[in-house]
């Protein structure tokens, strides 16, 4: 897999929601949970998920923006979508039609966030135990306030990054903050000479 085909995402400090989604020479701010970014994500803890995921699909707001051309499935958002936030329910983290006796999101928002959603594929194949629901990329609030999980963006900013996204391209989630990134030591550049000696090149 292609740089190009890595949307990375990697917050600015262990104690900051805020970060930088990279793809390929381009990049976007971004916010992730109030959570943090977690290994070990459980439902309901609002942290992002670390790891490397699929894209599924887009699901956006079609009385309230014009969709660009997108490789990933689209469908409009209606007022009776919901998704399903309940470990107990078999639908869990699957989109359902509202009302509904489970526990579960709407998607169909006064708020504008969830305009434009792309679907991350995290603990769905198949849903499992308490690992986490409802994790997307979708539209940040002005501020980039934290999220409950999800990585949110500027809408210019993600009516351009769905049109560079498609089946092959996976998210990555990095557990290490940016300013944890050590710089390459004198003893780090001889370790990776001894890593890089071939024995025929003597």
């Amino acid at each position: 897999m292609s740089e190009a085909d890595v949307l990375t995402v990697q917050i600015d400090t262990g104690e900051s929601a805020l970060g930088w989604a990279m793809l390929g020479d381009r990049r976007w701010r971004c916010t992730v949970g109030a959570g943090g970014v977690r290994e070990d994500k459980v439902e309901g803890d609002a942290a992002t998920p670390v790891g490397t995921f699929p894209l599924r699909h887009i699901y956006f707001r079609n009385d309230r923006l014009v969709l660009p051309k997108v490789r990933l499935p689209a469908r409009p958002i209606d007022e009776h979508d919901g998704w399903c936030d309940d470990p107990r329910s078999p639908a869990y983290n699957r989109l359902v039609r509202t009302p509904n006796e489970w526990s579960h999101e709407r998607m169909w928002r006064d708020d504008g966030l969830y305009d434009l959603v792309v679907v991350v594929g995290y603990n769905d194949d198949p849903p499992e135990g308490e690992w986490g629901s409802a994790i997307f990329l979708h539209l940040a609030r002005a501020d980039y306030a934290p999220t409950r999980g999800c990585v949110a963006f500027a809408r210019d900013d993600l009516l351009e990054l769905v049109t560079l996204i498609g089946p092959e391209t996976r998210l990555q989630v990095l557990s290490l903050p940016a300013d944890q990134e050590k710089a390459p030591t004198a003893d780090d550049e001889v370790m990776q000479q001894f890593e890089d000696f071939d024995e025929s090149d003597w």
